[in-house]
């Protein structure tokens, strides 16, 4: 029985130099951005929305793209943006697709809701200018925003939920339920009737999309039980779902395999 839900919660405080993290991440991002800048492959700031936040990055293969991934950043939806990211479209953009980063306004200014809107809203942009397929990825807090893409209530089109093939959640939060019980949910602000309505898991899937739930093993023990969870749950709506827990993976590097086109992270979404 958990006694302890903001340590159920705690990531940082189970992995060794986790402070070290975002200067990393921030870093790799601002070096790919440069190079992608430098081949004339990215579009930066690209408005999706009427706050400075609504804002996303795009960033092309050479040729003709063979659709678009777009990532959805984590951070308890309280932190980070799309500056710390953009490393995370290396394998893709080496397999051929086209990769949208959004950023999105944060908790408390806005509510957990309000995001998932604004991130259908810059999916949304973001399909206007690349063809084709579409896949899905997003870690933690994000893997929540991009399951909720596909669930039957979800903000995105008619169309646009047709052109999504996969959704990759990695790490994602699909139960928000238990987070009311965190100190987190002072920023949150969250009711159950909203901890409910954002939950994948509680919602059902639209039809003919793919749900891969990707876990490090070494996470705290409700991010696996969260992605065993979603991927039981809408098995029974007659999906394809399937949960990997990754060997040696902690949270803040089980994304890493987005750096790498012959990754299994990589194929998982890409193939």
């Amino acid at each position: 029985m958990i006694k302890d839900w903001d340590d159920a919660y705690a990531n940082g405080a189970y992995i060794e130099a986790a402070a070290d993290y975002p200067d990393k991440w921030a870093q790799m991002a601002a070096r790919f951005r440069q190079q992608m800048t430098e081949l004339q492959l990215a579009g930066l700031d690209v408005v999706y929305g009427e706050s400075e936040r609504q804002r996303l990055d795009i960033f092309r293969p050479e040729n003709d793209p063979r659709g678009l991934v777009v990532f959805v950043h984590g951070g308890y939806w309280r932190a980070f943006d799309k500056s710390y990211w953009s490393h995370l479209a290396t394998a893709a953009i080496h397999r051929g697709w086209a990769v949208a980063i959004p950023s999105y306004d944060l908790v408390p200014t806005v509510s957990i809701s309000e995001i998932t809107r604004q991130t259908g809203a810059a999916i949304g942009r973001a399909a206007s200018m690349i063809s084709g397929s579409i896949r899905l990825t997003g870690h933690s807090a994000g893997g929540q925003l991009v399951t909720r893409m596909i669930c039957r209530d979800s903000p995105l089109s008619a169309e646009l939920r047709q052109r999504i093939e996969r959704v990759v959640s990695i790490s994602g939060l699909h139960d928000m339920r238990p987070l009311l019980k965190t100190a987190m949910n002072d920023d949150f602000r969250m009711n159950e009737a909203e901890a409910v309505a954002e939950s994948s898991a509680l919602n059902q899937p639209i039809e003919n999309v793919e749900l891969i739930c990707w876990v490090g093993a070494d996470e705290r023990p409700e991010f696996v039980r969260q992605s065993e969870l979603l991927a039981n749950i809408w098995t029974g709506f007659g999906i394809k779902t399937s949960v990997h827990c990754a060997r040696g993976e902690h949270h803040f590097d089980v994304i890493d395999g987005l750096t790498d086109s012959q990754s299994e992270l990589s194929e998982a979404l890409l193939a």
